[in-house]
C-alpha cells in the first residue's frame, strides 16, 4: 500500500519526494522511547520532538493537555512499516498518526534514503 500522496504544484526539478509522520505522546519518556524504536529500526532518518500544547475532544469532554509531537522524516516506501511500528509501540488508544508528503532538496531526500533501511528480499543461492 503506498501512502504517498503526489504534490500537485509544480516544483523544481531538483527537489525529491520524502515523507513526514507525525505522531503525539504525553510524556517526554515516551517521546524518546518512540524516536529511539524509530532510528533503531531505521524506519526515519531524524525524527524531531517538540513539546505543545494540545487542545482537544475527547469522550464528549474538552481537554489541554501538554504533548510531545513526533515528526519522524522518511521515505515514501518506509511509511507502512513505521506506521506499523508506532501502532503497535504508541502508549496512546488511538493515537495521532499523520502522513505528509513532502518535497526536500535532492541532496536531503538522499541522505533520508541512505539512512532508512531499504527491506530487500533474500536472493536465492545459485545452484
Amino acid at each position: 500500500m503506498s501512502y504517498y500522496l503526489p504534490m500537485t504544484a509544480s516544483l523544481p526539478p531538483e527537489m525529491s519526494p520524502i515523507a513526514l509522520v507525525t505522531t503525539t505522546v504525553g510524556t517526554a519518556d515516551d517521546a524518546r522511547r518512540l524516536a529511539r524504536a524509530v532510528l533503531e529500526q531505521r524506519l526515519a532518518a531524524c525524527v524531531q520532538v517538540q513539546a505543545v500544547a494540545s487542545h482537544y475532544r475527547w469522550q464528549g469532554a474538552l481537554h489541554e493537555e501538554a504533548e510531545w509531537r513526533l515528526e519522524c522524516k522518511t521515505t515514501p516506501q518506509a511509511v507502512a512499516a513505521l506506521l506499523a511500528l508506532l501502532r503497535h509501540q504508541h502508549p496512546y488508544e488511538l493515537p495521532e498518526l499523520v502522513v505528509q508528503p513532502l518535497q526536500a532538496s535532492q541532496a536531503y531526500a538522499q541522505w533520508v534514503a541512505q539512512e532508512v533501511a531499504q527491506t530487500v528480499a533474500p536472493q536465492a543461492a545459485p545452484g
